[in-house]
């Protein structure tokens, strides 16, 4: 569509083209097939759904040529909730200024009509003033609050003048409306930066639980890293003393170089089901992948499945973006009927969804083999599949 004519011309067809986005219908993808989870044709939410008050100045006085002031650049990794009858993401919208903020967007069925909430989301500050924020994961706790746990970053206090010098946190937020939000301390934990930090639901012996991704600096892990597991007593005081690493790194496997629980695991009857993130150099730069593991219903530090390779990775237009090639994830939401809506994010640039069962998670997750970490192994894995196969002839 294109847009021209008077200012009052313009903004009809402005208006009419956002209509037409947020009113259009989302169905499975039928050229993609794994049998685990359907891909969906259209993103959920990108920054072309957001608002149109929220970018354009719509005073003709202010703004005769109808100009995009505050523009949305892009919106993806989406916190999940399923609240009071709605599918809900927490969306890290990002403006063509480079900053992240927090919007809530709702929708009736999980896959299309995803609507903006009037405003974006206004995180409470610490004392010490939040850079940017990003990547919320939301939790509803057996305590009855919603616990929203983000990163935090701010100019490294050490930078001696490098602008670029970074120090990433886990910040917290709690509600129990999902309208007004307590902030707490940013979390402590052993690691000198903490950017990636997910609550469990339940507690564990008594204490709330979170895993985390232990780093030395702001883009490097911690060099015998993984997904951690820590301990707090009182969230008013946020403080992990010591980190449990439950998944290592390892080395030629999608998560070589970094790896983090994605949203808050799922309760299955076999155990807790986690889906995470795994991160490997290539030559065209880091490659974002999904992958999912099983832990312990009663102790949820011991690892009980984990499939090899990745479960979702971009595919097709997917790998196009802000930075290409990536699949990020922190929220799902699973309902009564078995159903799990899975809600990741491309290229750090839009929001999709994709859909399974926990039965068909589960299955996967048990019965898909383990990585072999050589190719001789894996090789073997594979001839045992055709064996199998050729017998049933």
């Amino acid at each position: 569509m294109k847009i021209e004519g008077t200012f009052s011309e313009k903004l009809a067809a402005l208006r009419s083209r956002h209509a037409g986005l947020l009113n259009r219908r989302n169905e499975v993808d039928g050229r993609f097939y794994n049998g685990v989870y359907e891909r969906y044709v259209h993103p959920v939410v990108t920054g072309e759904h957001a608002p149109i008050e929220w970018q354009y100045d719509l005073n003709p006085s202010t703004n005769p040529h109808l100009m995009a002031r505050l523009p949305v650049h892009s919106a993806f990794n989406p916190g999940a909730i399923f609240w009071r009858g709605k599918y809900i993401l927490c969306v890290r919208c990002e403006g063509v200024d480079r900053k992240s903020f927090f919007a809530l967007v709702e929708s009736d069925n999980g896959v299309d009509g995803f609507r903006f909430r009037d405003q974006p989301l206004q995180v409470p500050e610490t004392d010490r003033p939040d850079t940017n924020l990003y990547d919320m994961r939301f939790t509803v706790h057996e305590d009855g609050y919603v616990y929203g746990i983000f990163c935090t970053e701010r100019p490294h206090p050490e930078a001696n003048g490098d602008v670029s010098a970074a120090e990433a946190q886990c910040g917290v937020i709690r509600s129990r409306d999902l309208e007004e939000w307590e902030r707490l301390p940013d979390l402590v934990s052993p690691s000198s930066q903490q950017r990636n930090a997910v609550m469990h639901p339940e507690y564990v012996n008594g204490r709330y639980a979170l895993y985390t991704r232990p780093q030395d600096g702001f883009i490097e892990a911690t060099e015998d890293g993984g997904i951690g597991l820590g301990f707090v007593e009182d969230m008013a005081h946020p403080v992990i003393r010591d980190e449990i690493i439950i998944d290592r790194r390892a080395y030629h496997t999608v998560n070589e170089f970094k790896n983090g629980q994605g949203p808050a695991p799922i309760k299955t009857t076999r155990g807790w089901l986690h889906l995470c993130h795994g991160v490997r150099p290539t030559a065209a730069g880091m490659r974002y992948v999904l992958y999912l593991m099983v832990t312990d219903l009663t102790d949820p530090a011991r690892v009980i499945a984990k499939p090899g390779g990745h479960f979702i990775a971009p595919w097709g237009d997917e790998r196009v973006g802000d930075c290409g090639n990536v699949t990020f994830a922190n929220g799902w939401i699973d309902r009564e009927d078995g159903r799990v809506f899975i809600y990741y994010a491309s290229s750090d640039t839009r929001c999709h969804v994709a859909m399974s069962t926990t039965e068909r998670l589960v299955d996967y997750a048990f019965n898909t083999p383990p990585d072999g970490l050589s190719t001789r192994a894996c090789v073997q894995q594979r001839w045992d599949l055709i064996e199998r196969n050729l017998s049933l002839v």
